[in-house]
């Protein structure tokens, strides 16, 4: 096989000749949607937020088809293992790793908070907000104890997993059935054999759904824009800018590391994904990448079993981008309503964010709700501060859910190095 052609940045599972139309090439297709969306928010708004419904609907397709493909994947891939503790031992070693770079980017996004003070100077009156608009956009926000959350994995019934579409849940239900099937062996062939033929039928429904990428990427653009408008980005563009550097450090230099250190390139492996990074970019959700990304890290070398495993986990316990943003803008929101934080309660905000940022995946919004339950933890910070980052949490969304989503993809390369089940020819085409 010609790995240069697999390793190309596509959809499709097979190989495609290299000389392929410009306007063809799907990354191509969702930076035009995008540069299309925003030209319309610029100029009618009015028309551009009708557009939501291309941008929601596309979403939503794809969220349809995450839990079979997680299902199917990881079933098939514990089934295939000749050892079932390795199983424990893949998700022990995934769950340290996400707790330790997670933790730091919390970390790094206070530091930069105090450092920087991005919202020194706004001497905002708390009274003059507007809290209401915080809790209508948060909705049913509500903080559940890690016995709930534990307790929240099970689903009640198999179906209910996936109609629900819990990431979680359905690796539970994949875990147990996958062990079964291993210990049955050939007893149960036909029916791991049909597993995998169903798997590879997901994967071939990404690859029809991606087609549509160009209308969900520019319905979403086109709503953000015409939505809150470019020159809501003014008055708080400290915030914006300081955000979006320290994303950028965070990923070029600490991913960077951790990718030098693993063997690869994290330049080139971010040229690999680039269709999933344009896409997060146009959607701000990074659920829109998942399938993709996890088709691409098997044809990096990844085995099949570890991808399946370790990323949909990832999304909900390795949310590096949120992390950043939680202990950033709770400063933020203390430093502009002149809200003075003790060493201990800035220890209070980075510990409650530590359990808060967990699950706050990829959909838009859903850091936002975090962060309302994180500083209510702290009563002296007004959680009606929010207010003032309403406006713009779309824009930050954006940035949240790439560092997230290439967070987990650099996961997945180190945990596959870290337990020998990594084609390192294959990721040389990209080192």
């Amino acid at each position: 096989m010609n790995h240069a052609a697999e390793l190309n940045g596509v959809t499709d599972m097979t190989a495609i000749p290299s000389k392929k139309p410009f306007y063809r090439i799907l990354y191509v297709q969702v930076l035009l949607a995008i540069a299309f969306g925003i030209v319309l928010g610029h100029f009618n708004s009015s028309l551009a937020i009708d557009m939501k419904p291309l941008g929601d609907g596309f979403i939503k397709l794809v969220k349809m088809l995450i839990a079979p493909i997680v299902f199917c994947t990881v079933v098939s891939g514990i089934a295939g293992m000749q050892n079932i503790k390795k199983v424990g031992r893949v998700g022990g070693k995934a769950l340290l790793y996400f707790e330790i770079v997670s933790t730091l980017a919390l970390l790094i996004g206070m530091i930069v908070g105090n450092l920087v003070r991005p919202g020194d100077g706004f001497n905002v009156n708390p009274a003059t907000l507007d809290a209401k608009a915080v809790m209508d956009y948060a909705g049913k926000a509500k903080q559940l104890s890690t016995t709930d959350f534990l307790l929240n994995i099970i689903p009640n019934t198999v179906v209910d997993a996936f109609a629900k579409g819990d990431i979680l849940q359905v690796i539970l239900i994949a875990l147990i059935f996958g062990i079964a099937l291993s210990a049955l062996g050939q007893k149960c062939k036909g029916v791991i054999d049909l597993i995998d033929s169903a798997s590879h039928a997901a994967f071939g429904a990404v690859n029809v759904v991606m087609k549509f990428a160009p209308i969900g990427a520019f319905g979403a653009m086109a709503f953000t824009i015409g939505k809150y408008g470019v020159a809501s980005l003014g008055p708080l563009a400290k915030l914006i800018g300081t955000f979006y550097l320290t994303s950028f450090l965070f990923v070029f230099i600490v991913l960077g590391i951790i990718s030098k250190l693993t063997g690869f390139s994290i330049f080139k492996f971010l040229k690999y994904i680039k269709e999933e990074i344009f896409l997060v970019f146009g959607t701000s959700s990074s659920d829109t990448a998942l399938p993709t990304l996890m088709e691409k890290l098997e044809k990096l070398g990844c085995s099949k079993s570890l991808v399946g495993l370790v990323v949909p986990t990832g999304y909900t316990f390795n949310t590096d981008g949120t992390s950043i943003y939680m202990t950033m803008a709770a400063l933020f929101v203390a430093q502009a309503t002149n809200t003075d934080l003790t060493l201990t309660q800035q220890l209070t905000i980075f510990g409650v964010a530590m359990l808060t940022s967990k699950g706050a995946s990829g959909v838009q919004g859903a850091s936002f709700i975090a962060l309302v339950g994180t500083l209510a933890v702290v009563p002296t910070i007004p959680v009606a501060g929010m207010a003032l980052i309403l406006g713009i949490d779309r824009f930050m969304s954006e940035a949240r859910a790439l560092v997230n989503m290439i967070g987990n993809g650099v996961a997945t390369v180190v945990m596959a190095r870290w337990e020998n089940e990594l084609d390192k020819e294959k990721l040389k085409m990209i080192s």
